[in-house]
């Protein structure tokens, strides 16, 4: 079970870069205190007491009875044993990390044990009036500890076993046994289903208080980087243009870089470590700006689900916006691949065709059936008929790089330019999607 933990001492939320962790690194203040919330660990406890308190009232009703047994010896040796096994193992019920399976395993096995020994040491007479079995009671303590341990697919089947045993003692379907087999059935059944549920709302809790941990420390480190490192970059920026030469490359570079750093802060995106590939491995790209960029040239795990995002964050820089939700937008490995790479193609055709001096914006939309992703440009538009006659002429760029690559993936290419106004090209690719064909060539338009 997962324990949401909560810093109450200054507000703050225990979890992976919290701002209460680092306001205390800081300040060297008082150790905030850690509440543990768990709606499972009462349930053990009372299981724990449980099991106790009916051992006493077994005990009790033993000893009550105990001339009236055919073998009380035997009888007592049961119930000294079920007394040393319940002394030694309390400790078990007090934590789902205690109590494993092998205990549970056993636990049942000495409450079977019991209720089939009653008929053994037990008169006939007694045994068909509807006197209790040895452990009586304690039994369900057994089947409890199934259910808070495993949910109700467990309960149900230990509550099923002593059914069954306690039928074959009493050797006939009475209507006490019946009723007191499905009252013990219904309840732990109930009981796990209750756990079941409270596991998955804890975890839900969990999930919700990482993500605000992470949405304040964000903020907090926004605000130190917006007052700091931010402004020093677009100082360097605004300086390195005007004085020009080399100190304008630097600029430039101080400018990508500042658009690198707020994407960072504000969706909290890591792009790829960026290497100089071998010849001919990873090919790069360039951006409207001129700036050179590593395109992604390998998924690293080909069957599983890949955030398009991190595919996509290389190919922000000065010249080039990139946005999209908050959460990861997830596709699998290939197509995620093919997608990114028809961006980048259509981000090639703004540089040749806008000019270095245009911006680009890239905006990703995830649909309940679909990814969209759009490219948009504010440099001179598409003369209409121009990709018709780009297609006839042999340039095969915006027909196979990112019509190609999409088709493969059962999905589309739609191109909207209005001359003086720039062009707009939406890629859709249904979730799920595989590629046909393995196509990773590029040509410009």
């Amino acid at each position: 079970m997962t324990d949401a933990d909560i810093r109450t001492a200054d507000g703050g939320v225990d979890g992976a870069g919290t701002a209460a962790g680092g306001r205390e690194a800081r300040g060297g203040g008082r150790p905030p205190k850690v509440l543990r919330m768990s709606v499972e660990l009462p349930l053990w406890r009372a299981i724990t007491g449980y099991r106790i308190l009916t051992l006493g009232y077994a005990l009790c009703l033993f000893a009550l009875s105990y001339n009236q047994y055919a073998h009380p010896l035997g009888a007592a040796a049961y119930m000294g044993a079920i007394t040393l096994w319940t002394a030694l193992t309390w400790r078990r019920t007090t934590s789902p990390e205690r109590c494993t399976r092998r205990f549970l395993v056993a636990d049942l096995g000495f409450a079977v044990g019991g209720i089939l020994l009653t008929s053994v040491v037990d008169t006939h007479a007694r045994i068909m009036g509807g006197a209790a079995t040895l452990p009586s009671i304690w039994t369900a303590g057994a089947v409890l500890g199934f259910a808070i341990r495993g949910g109700w697919r467990w309960a149900a089947v230990a509550s099923t076993i002593v059914a069954v045993v306690n039928l074959v003692e009493r050797e006939e379907l009475a209507r006490d046994t019946v009723h007191n087999v499905v009252l013990v059935w219904v309840a732990s059944v109930a009981i796990g289903y209750v756990v079941e549920v409270a596991r998955a709302s804890e975890r839900t809790l969990a999930h919700a208080l990482q993500i605000d941990a992470a949405t304040r420390e964000r903020e907090r480190l926004a605000r130190d980087i917006h007052d700091s490192v931010l402004q020093v970059l677009a100082m360097v920026q605004r300086r390195g243009a005007a004085i020009g030469g080399e100190a304008a490359e630097l600029g430039r570079m101080a400018g990508e870089q500042e658009v690198a750093l707020r994407t960072l802060v504000s969706t909290g995106l890591v792009p790829p470590q960026r290497t100089v590939p071998p010849a001919g491995s990873a090919a790069t790209v360039a951006d409207p700006a001129g700036a050179r960029r590593e395109a992604p040239a390998a998924v690293p795990d080909a069957g599983g689900p890949c955030d398009l995002q991190v595919l996509l964050a290389p190919y922000a820089g000065a010249g080039v916006t990139l946005s999209g939700p908050g959460t990861p937008v997830e596709l699998p490995a290939v197509a995620a691949a093919e997608l990114a790479a028809a961006v980048s193609a259509a981000l090639d055709n703004v540089r040749v065709h806008a000019g270095a001096g245009a911006r680009a914006w890239i905006l990703v939309e995830d649909e309940p059936d679909a990814v969209i992703v759009t490219v948009r440009d504010d440099g001179p538009g598409i003369p209409e008929g121009r990709l018709a006659d780009a297609e006839r002429e042999g340039r095969l760029g915006a027909a196979l790089s990112i019509r190609g690559r999409l088709r493969d993936l059962g999905g589309s290419a739609e191109w909207i330019s209005v001359p003086g106004q720039g062009t707009e090209v939406e890629l859709k690719v249904p979730k799920g999607a595989a590629p046909e064909g393995g196509r990773r060539g590029k040509a410009g338009a």
